[in-house]
């Protein structure tokens, strides 16, 4: 698989890049006064490996497999789970405010 990045600049500046479609260009196409145009599109090609090579379970030594297992190990230890807890006030609703009773009494924390 392979895909191309196109980018958009103008006078310098990067506009917009695009992935697997066109760059859109800039609404005025402005020029300097040597008659160059300001904006360029810049294309960059990006090829993937043909040559895909497969390993079978023979192919693999002993110590890699060795290897394999104590990465494996270290990692099941690393992410045991935590034991559940419990949360003695998870379904406890507050009562409803009818009146801020601070406020009616004028009582404040100072």
């Amino acid at each position: 698989m392979s895909f191309t990045i196109e980018k958009h600049f103008c006078g310098g500046t990067l506009v917009d890049t695009a992935v697997f479609t066109k760059a859109k260009s800039c609404t005025s196409e402005m020029e300097t006064p040597v008659k160059k145009p300001c904006c360029k599109n810049e294309v960059e090609l990006i090829k993937s490996v043909d040559d895909l090579t497969t390993v079978t379970l023979e192919d693999v030594s002993l110590e890699h497999i060795q290897l394999f297992q104590v990465v494996l190990y270290g990692l099941q230890i690393q992410f045991e789970s935590l034991p559940k807890q419990l949360i003695p006030h998870k379904d406890y609703a507050p009562p409803n405010l009818i009146a801020d009773i601070q406020l009616l009494d004028e009582v404040f924390l100072i």
